[in-house]
């Protein structure tokens, strides 16, 4: 009985494993089929779907530059940008290379300046003259914010070709002016260059200065703190410089990509008759350029340029003297003097 026991309990377990082991093979069938169709219904599903996920990931991107920040890095973005504007423009190459000088211009440079204001004031020189030729005196003074980029700024004048170079590309580090050597222009003298004052926010600070056979240097601190913390700051500096009149133009150029940018020429205390200005600036808005009306006392040039120029552009004021316009005239319309003097 027992025996008969024992074989019926082991005849109902094979019967299990054999029905659990049918079930197992029928669900991996059934499964691995199932799972194909889900695979395939979710391709088709994802394939549907893609233009709308595409459209949401860029619309996403267009208004919500953080994302975008978070998932793309520099190079990246150089594509991206580099791809929209060949959309644009309709041709590779350009684009390529128009984004390329666009970047190496404004997105690399290390500062921007807003709200720059350059004051020049132009006066005869009458206690210093070069080989019996009168000289003018040029104080310019500029003013701007930024967030600084180095803790020292330098200024200096040189009169070697190569230093010169070497020195404009530390911009905005060093702002460097060249000196063309000839008799009364000497470039490591004082009487020629000198830096008169510097402040940040409206505090002086000291300056220093170093001297050269081919020039000198002036340096003053804006401060390891201000740099750590990048916050902007108003600078301020003013520096003399001699200019030979016969050459008929003061060069001035924007050494950092600038928004608002106004230049103003005081000549009232020259020989100076008449003033232009020619700009280089590339820009859809066109340069305000005004004068004091004629028969005032004083004599100016102001030129406003709105928005953003880049780095680089400069502006060239020249001039006429007064006795090169007395020689243009007509002899029966110019000046005589007194004959009873």
């Amino acid at each position: 009985m027992a025996n008969a026991l024992v074989a019926l309990v082991r005849g109902f377990s094979d019967v299990l494993l054999v029905t659990g082991a049918i079930g197992i093979a029928i669900d991996f069938f059934t499964g691995r089929d199932k799972d194909a169709a889900d695979t395939e219904r979710t391709r088709r599903v994802l394939k549907e779907l893609t233009p709308d996920f595409v459209d949401a990931v860029i619309d996403g991107f267009r208004v919500n530059k953080k994302e975008l920040r978070r998932v793309a890095t520099p190079e990246l973005l150089d594509e991206v940008a580099t791809n929209v504007l060949s959309l644009r423009l309709g041709d590779d190459e350009f684009a390529r290379e128009i984004y390329e000088d666009i970047r190496d211009q404004a997105i690399r440079t290390p500062e921007r300046w807003y709200d720059v204001k350059v004051n020049v004031r132009l006066s005869n020189a009458l206690e210093r003259r070069a080989e019996d030729r009168p000289l003018l005196d040029a104080l310019i003074e500029w003013e701007y914010t930024t967030t600084p980029s180095h803790p020292t700024a330098r200024f200096a004048c040189v009169s070697d070709l190569d230093e010169f170079h070497e020195l404009i590309a530390d911009a905005p580090a060093t702002s460097t002016w060249f000196m063309t050597p000839r008799p009364g222009f000497d470039a490591s003298k004082q009487e020629s260059f000198e830096l008169l004052t510097f402040s940040v926010d409206g505090k002086a600070r000291k300056i220093r200065r170093s001297g050269r056979r081919s020039g000198q240097i002036y340096s003053a601190t804006i401060g390891d703190d201000v740099v750590h913390e990048a916050r902007p700051v108003r600078i301020r500096h003013a520096y003399r410089a001699i200019v030979d009149p016969a050459n008929h133009r003061l060069f001035l150029a924007i050494a950092q990509p600038a928004r608002n940018v106004s230049l103003e020429v005081d000549y009232s205390d020259t020989d100076i008759a008449r003033m232009s200005v020619s700009d280089l600036v590339p820009s859809r808005r066109r340069p305000y350029v005004s004068q004091l009306p004629a028969g005032t006392p004083g004599r100016e040039l102001t030129i406003e340029v709105p928005g953003w120029v880049q780095a680089g552009v400069g502006f060239t004021f020249v001039w006429t003297l007064d006795s090169e316009e007395q020689l243009a005239r007509p002899e029966s319309t110019r000046t005589r003097a007194n004959p009873a003097a």
